[in-house]
């Protein structure tokens, strides 16, 4: 059997163990990883080390460390506070807000995971206090930042059109951008709708949700390894700085209704000099291209000196478990990119005698590798091996690159990227393993879902 076959057969076995016991998935595929290397890719332990994300490791202990500790002195309450009073209270609105904002820092250049490591924080701390799911938030702003990714000035736009220039094929970034833009705005309108948002319509600051919005808290430590890593429960949405005072107010009917009045959230010393690290990161992350997991810790050590109480305890909730889990992952699929499983299917894929078959599966194979490992890779390497039918005019070029484009981003909200795994580290503890599943769920679905739709919007007709 070939050496290309059996990773995939080990992967999917991962997969169902961690599903049916009770074995940590990233160890599952880190002990995986290990034994493939040795036995069947002829690698050794440094070469399974030198897949090992450390980039990614560093990320989310950065990024999670720093807003544990903006949780913790009230900045991110106050945040959400502005947030809530910049659209006049109107709680639906928030989720739309992130998408908007997400989609403007990628569309300037922002790397997508770099924009979503600063605003999902701050989204997901809204949710947790305004009864929001987070998965509905954390979707929106992953949308966000795919639809944004495509500009023409954009990191995934640059790459993809340089990709198509430097193969000669025709391209169209304008073309690339809008679609993608549209494709996700119209996604997030579904996600909008099947994750509550009709609830929230109406809605305002102040107002008591309606009787079963609220996503029932899960369960921890029993599912795949997204427990809160055995640091404690998180702070109640803002630690000590939350305050709430109860009110009464009489509808229409006359009857008293109790709702929960939050007293305004000053901007005191240690807010501020929160925000003006979260500030700093996004500066030297968006403006400088400085490396967001360690700008994050850099300013949270910074922070830990000059504001000790808010450092209590912030290294016990950064999502130990979750990083070991996508970190375990990424390993075990840098092993199969190592060992050419990766080329092996795209090269299969595009000698099939069937363009229009040929177009459709890499596009799914394009969905699915992205789902757990890099966009910006996957756009590099498949768009060459589609290169030989897409020059013999069977198919169009630009379609066929739209199509392969989207497919491969929108995958990003998959737990085992970067951006989802942003999402479940930044939730609340006693919500990370819905999160988790339901990112799962979601991002799995999208790796069929989404080549299909573009497929049959942009390649078949034929129009591009």
């Amino acid at each position: 059997m070939p050496a290309e076959v059996i990773s995939i057969l080990v992967l999917v076995l991962v997969f169902l163990l961690a599903t049916v016991t009770s074995v940590h998935m990233g160890a599952l595929a880190l002990f995986a990883a290990f034994v493939v290397a040795l036995t069947v890719a002829g690698e050794t332990t440094d070469d399974v080390f030198g897949g090992f994300p450390g980039d990614l490791f560093v990320v989310l202990v950065g990024v999670t460390f720093l807003f544990a500790m903006a949780r913790n002195n009230g900045t991110v309450d106050w945040l959400v506070q502005v947030a809530v009073r910049a659209v006049g209270g109107r709680v639906a609105l928030i989720p739309w807000v992130m998408f908007g904002v997400t989609a403007a820092l990628t569309a300037a250049g922002a790397v997508v995971p770099a924009a979503i490591a600063i605003v999902a924080p701050i989204g997901l701390g809204f949710a947790r206090r305004h009864r929001i799911d987070p998965v509905l938030m954390g979707l929106l702003i992953i949308n966000g930042g795919s639809a944004g990714g495509f500009s023409p000035i954009s990191i995934f736009g640059t790459i993809t059109n340089g990709v198509v220039a430097r193969n000669g094929l025709e391209g169209s970034p304008p073309l690339l951008f809008a679609a993608s833009f549209v494709f996700n705005l119209l996604l997030s309108v579904a996600v909008f709708f099947m994750f509550g948002g009709r609830e929230l319509l109406g809605r305002r600051e102040g107002d008591a949700p309606a009787a079963g919005t609220a996503p029932a808290p899960a369960r921890t430590g029993d599912g795949p390894g997204t427990g809160d890593g055995g640091g404690g429960a998180a702070p109640a949405s803002g630690g000590t700085a939350a305050r709430t005072a109860t009110a009464t107010r009489t509808d229409a009917g006359g009857g008293g209704t109790a709702v929960a009045q939050e007293e305004p959230i000053a901007l005191n010393r240690d807010r501020g000099l929160t925000l003006l690290g979260i500030v700093a990161l996004g500066v030297g992350v968006l403006a400088f291209g400085l490396d967001v997991g360690l700008t994050a810790i850099s300013v949270a050590v910074v922070l830990s000196v000059f504001s000790p109480r808010s450092a209590k305890g912030a290294v016990d909730r950064v999502a130990w478990s979750t990083v070991l889990l996508i970190c375990g992952i990424v390993t075990y699929v840098s092993l199969m990119e190592r060992m050419g499983t990766i080329d092996f299917l795209g090269g299969s894929v595009a000698a099939i005698g069937v363009p229009l078959v040929a177009a459709l599966l890499i596009c799914v194979i394009g969905g699915a590798v992205s789902a757990f490992a890099s966009t910006t890779g996957i756009l590099g390497a498949l768009i060459p091996l589609a290169v030989p039918f897409l020059l013999a005019g069977e198919v169009g070029a630009v379609g066929m690159i739209v199509a392969l484009a989207i497919s491969s981003s929108v995958v990003d909200s998959s737990p085992f990227s970067t951006s989802g795994a942003l999402v479940v580290a930044n939730s609340a503890p006693d919500q990370r393993d819905r999160v988790f599943r339901r990112l799962m769920q979601w991002g799995m679905s999208m790796i069929l879902v989404a080549p299909l739709l573009t497929w049959g919007v942009f390649v078949v007709p034929g129009w591009l």
